[in-house]
């Protein structure tokens, strides 16, 4: 059995009167904690993200991409690992709901210097820092009638404004008709380096080549639970499910370090990289063994410092990794 290295940690907050509390107070293992206690715990099951499937592919650059960065994956062609999956804790979430959808990559997996990004299908975060998080997976905490305290909800919209915008970003939008036809954002912001030595903050997007296609809530109840899988897997056959990787470019007027801010893409130059190609399922087991961290970042990509969102990230990933391989 894996021995986890991290040490549970308590934190004196109650939701309701939302106390501050030191982001280095915040163990993985609460984060974990908290999101089980919303979904329930389910064996061999990641904590967040628990649905999905993995898949493969190839990534090739586009011929001006290296002129951002010097990052490997961005200089020659290289084969991916992902996994396509459903927001929250639950693996045997709905079909029909209006909930973030993932794409996590690896690209060059087997290779020396493999670069993870993780990406949602919506271009924000729920919290800025890792209190923010567990005080929100604690307000989400369903009672003895299986739902969550509207106190307890109410009082953490009125201590944290922005933390229901992802959900409300979602919402307003139809349900999704297929992973294929998402975008998928990296919600963080990087630090790009290119070989001169040139950095730029950049946020990145996957843009569908299918195009952005949703489902009225009657159009999704007739396809019925299950759609989701069997559409992926259609489209596979017929050929390589593909996304154009994008860098939007950060002005000064645009946060490194907080997830939750959404850069205006209206008004944003942005970057063609490369194109993602999904040519088929793989192994469950290689996505298993691994954690898709986005701090995994070869030379030429870093998280900003004052981001605190992005490192706990792999706290969290590691404990889920160790659970679910017990």
């Amino acid at each position: 059995m894996k021995k986890k290295s991290l040490a549970l940690l308590a934190v004196a907050m109650t939701v309701l009167s939302a106390p501050a509390v030191h982001a280095d107070e915040v163990s993985g293992d609460q984060l974990v904690d908290g999101l089980n206690d919303i979904f329930g715990k389910y064996p061999k099951t990641r904590g967040s993200h628990a649905k999905g499937l993995c898949v493969m592919g190839t990534f090739t650059p586009s011929p001006d991409a290296a002129k951002l960065s010097k990052v490997p994956f961005l200089a020659s062609a290289v084969p991916v690992l992902g996994r396509f999956s459903f927001g929250g804790g639950d693996p045997k979430a709905s079909d029909l709901k209006r909930s973030p959808r993932g794409l996590a990559v690896r690209f060059d997996p087997d290779g020396k210097a493999p670069t993870d990004f993780v990406m949602l299908s919506a271009p924000i975060f729920f919290a800025k820092t890792p209190e923010e998080a567990l005080a929100f997976f604690q307000a989400l905490k369903p009672g003895p009638d299986k739902k969550p305290d509207p106190a307890k909800l109410k009082a953490h919209a009125e201590a944290y404004p922005w933390a229901f915008d992802q959900k409300k970003w979602v919402d307003s939008r139809p349900i999704p008709a297929s992973y294929a036809t998402l975008p998928y954002f990296s919600i963080h912001a990087f630090k790009a380096t290119a070989a001169d030595g040139a950095a730029t903050a950049v946020k990145f997007k996957l843009v569908p080549e299918a195009g952005e296609l949703g489902l009225t809530d009657e159009e999704a109840a007739a396809k019925g639970e299950g759609f989701f899988t069997a559409d992926i897997d259609a489209r596979m056959a017929k050929g390589p499910v593909a996304f154009d990787l994008v860098a939007i470019v950060g002005t000064d007027a645009d946060p490194t370090d907080n997830p939750t801010a959404e850069w205006p893409e209206a008004d944003r130059t942005k970057m063609q990289l490369g194109k993602l190609a999904i040519t088929g399922r793989t192994d469950e087991a290689a996505c298993d063994a691994t954690t898709f961290d986005p701090n995994n970042l070869a030379s030429g990509l870093e998280g900003f410092e004052g981001d605190k969102i992005l490192p706990v990230r792999a706290t969290a990933y590691a404990v889920s990794l160790s659970r679910r391989s017990e």
